[in-house]
């Protein structure tokens, strides 16, 4: 099944023909094989599949830190590679751990990419740091705190205001909610939901967590079989003939969550990926 690209819709990114292939002595592994995905500005797209499938290589290669064996790979109109500095703010990348700089403060940690840049006065970089700081929850108090004293969800609220700072029109989210305990994933997903709607930003997502899945997208990518079998709706891919789908979404795991989203719904925001 294809997803229908509406004809007014903006390409933020597109994948072509993708191949990827680790070579090895004992033989080639190929994780991708003519993979073809076209991403739309202002969606949520999460991607989903078993493990060895390639999300986390595919979401490097949009970023640019990995290259496909052959094939396609744009990201708005421009291979990857190919970004200058200020084209790489272009794109913003939540990693799943977080990734921050332990000998750095949470504010250096923020500022950093446009320090990188050594275009803007050092007073400048951190009000614009404070800002995104507050934009994420959390107060300027927790500027000066190193990552080893932050709570977990604090880190990725930190890491995320990061990824903020140049404001990429793009984010990429590798498993945003891992780690968190139930509160803190759903205070997260809320703020990333609100994140969205103001700032008109483009998410790609990797997730496992389904409560997650169904609260934030509009559109999801099945990878299986070396490439997107399916993306749409929750409803047009749990409707789709895999056992790969079958057990992720219709299992014990994918009851539940479907389940606690219809019992939430009339307390909450109808998810994007229900309307």
């Amino acid at each position: 099944m294809t997803f229908i690209i509406p004809p007014d819709a903006e390409r933020v990114v597109e994948i072509r023909k993708l191949w990827t292939v680790f070579r090895s002595p004992d033989g080639d592994q190929v994780v991708h094989r003519d993979l073809d995905l076209t991403i739309v500005r202002g969606e949520v797209l999460s991607l989903v599949g078993g493990s060895g499938t390639g999300k986390t290589v595919l979401l490097r290669q949009i970023l640019g830190l990995e290259h496909p064996t052959k094939g396609e790979v744009t990201v708005l109109g421009h291979a990857p590679a190919r970004l200058s500095a200020m084209g790489a703010a272009n794109v913003g990348m939540l990693f799943q751990h977080g990734a921050l700089f332990s000998a750095f403060s949470v504010l250096d940690n923020i500022a950093f990419p446009l320090r990188e840049l050594k275009l803007l006065p050092d007073d400048l970089i951190r009000d614009a740091a404070l800002v995104k700081l507050q934009m994420v929850g959390l107060s300027p108090q927790q500027a000066t705190k190193s990552p080893s004293d932050l709570s977990g969800g604090m880190i990725k609220r930190v890491a995320l205001a990061r990824a903020l700072i140049m404001d990429p029109p793009l984010l990429l989210l590798d498993e945003p909610t891992a780690g968190l305990d139930p509160e803190s994933a759903d205070g997260f997903c809320d703020l990333l939901r609100g994140l969205h709607r103001e700032l008109g930003l483009t998410v790609v997502m990797i997730t496992h967590d389904l409560d997650t899945l169904f609260d934030l997208s509009s559109r999801i990518a099945v990878l299986a079989d070396q490439k997107v079998i399916v993306s749409g709706t929750t409803r047009d891919v749990i409707a789709y003939p895999h056992p790969f789908i079958h057990e992720y979404f219709l299992g014990g795991r994918g009851q539940r969550a479907m389940e606690a989203l219809h019992e939430g719904a009339a307390s909450r925001p109808v998810p994007l990926s229900e309307r």
